[in-house]
């Protein structure tokens, strides 16, 4: 899971003005009592081609342009750059899970993730069990590929398969078929005990039948978790400018009704509104994300929220790479550093929290943000009478119609 990136042009303006620490430590209006788990989060910001459906900050890169090649050696010293200059606001803390997310990282070849996570290693204080996942596409896959990063560190795969059928493949404009697919995930299946297959659904021209073939395929790789997303039409995309016939609302809910059945049928939970897993493989990084836990992101656009006593902070790095390793390079990797308000502070937790199926301790949110419960009560009582949530035990609960209708859920607790 990858935070919401913001326009090209707030994340490459000039660079944000240079903290030292005692400003984030300053008196303020919030009240954390303690401070939440601590996640790293690394983009590597290159594609074989966009996607028109993908939003992210990413950057086509293909073999044999004029440029040589990947810069590999350049931009793992800018990441080890941008996370020295970052040690500052973490000193003392842990970090629990490293997500490598893109883009395309693997991309990048075995040795460069392996000096990329020694020299993460050589910097912060990790857990001795800290989870740490690449993503992985099938058009990047060869074979021994995948075992060569299980070897340098990488505990959790996560492959972005999409579908096993050609024509939707086709349709999303990737740059794998079927068959590599198949293979990809039979390779990560052999090399680790955890990984992740990224499935979409509502897929255009895609019927029910359709994705029960998609699923029984997954399934049979015996995959610990599934992520599977609702094909959305984002804006500043090719999909945005000419977009294609997707199923109707109908289908899809029906869709969705059925990747619940056949998951649950395979032993799967669904723990997160697009994420279903079997006991013990529940994916740390983005469940931290979800709890409104704390990240530290580093490289071309990546966003950090960060905690400290008396306020909650977002940074965003440069988005252009070339324009980030400089950056980087010369210690001035931010683009952005602000606080955020304290009115925002209840929407921003519901946003992520809400996700859940198990949802939220009211204790959470308080020392997750520093607030009162008095800041959301109003917002509570509304979601308890309209059956989308139920309160218990001090626990907030989204109902099933809170589920289906999760963003009218989220949006009671948005700021006047």
């Amino acid at each position: 899971m990858i935070p919401i990136e913001p326009a090209a042009s707030a994340a490459d303006s000039a660079p944000a003005v240079q903290r030292d620490i005692q400003h984030y430590m300053r008196p303020g209006t919030l009240q954390l009592g303690s401070l939440p788990p601590l996640s790293l989060y690394i983009h590597l910001p290159w594609c074989l081609k966009k996607c028109p459906y993908c939003d992210f900050n990413s950057h086509e890169w293909r073999k044999g342009d004029a440029q040589s090649g990947l810069p590999e050696q350049r931009y793992v010293d800018a990441l080890m750059a941008d996370l020295e200059a970052a040690l500052p606001l973490i000193w003392g803390r842990t970090v629990h899970s490293i997500f490598m997310g893109g883009g395309t990282p693997s991309l990048f070849s075995p040795a460069a993730i392996d000096r990329l996570i020694a020299g993460v290693r050589a910097r912060v204080r990790m857990e001795p069990d800290c989870e740490i996942t690449l993503e992985a596409n099938p058009g990047t896959f060869e074979k021994d590929r995948f075992r060569a990063y299980r070897a340098a560190g990488v505990t959790r795969l996560s492959i972005g398969v999409q579908s096993f059928d050609d024509r939707f493949l086709q349709a999303l404009g990737r740059v794998h078929d079927g068959a590599q697919a198949r293979a990809a995930v039979d390779e990560a299946a052999a090399a680790f005990e955890t990984f992740n297959l990224d499935i979409m659904y509502a897929l255009p021209g895609q019927t029910l039948e359709d994705l029960d073939r998609d699923l029984q395929t997954a399934l049979s790789f015996a995959p610990p978790h599934i992520s599977i997303y609702h094909l959305t039409i984002e804006p500043n995309t090719y999909f945005a400018k000419f977009p294609p016939a997707v199923p109707e609302d109908d289908t899809a809910y029906a869709m969705l009704d059925r990747i619940s059945e056949t998951t649950a049928l395979a032993g799967m939970q669904r723990y997160e509104i697009s994420a279903y897993a079997k006991p013990g493989h529940a994916c740390f990084h983005n469940t931290n994300y979800w709890q409104f836990g704390d990240y530290l992101g580093i490289g071309a656009g990546a966003h950090s929220k960060l905690s400290f006593a008396h306020r909650v902070v977002r940074q965003v790095r440069f988005r252009d790479p070339a324009r980030y390793m400089d950056q980087a390079l010369a210690g001035h990797a931010l683009a952005q550093d602000n606080e955020v308000r304290r009115s925002e502070l209840p929407f921003e937790y519901m946003l992520n929290a809400l996700r859940l199926r198990e949802g939220f301790k009211l204790q959470d949110y308080m020392e997750r943000t520093g607030l009162p419960l008095s800041s959301i009560a109003k917002g509570l009582e509304t979601a308890e009478r309209k059956g989308l949530i139920t309160r218990e035990l001090g626990r907030v609960v989204p109902t099933e119609r809170g589920f289906d209708f999760l963003s009218d859920l989220q949006e009671l607790f948005l700021g006047d």
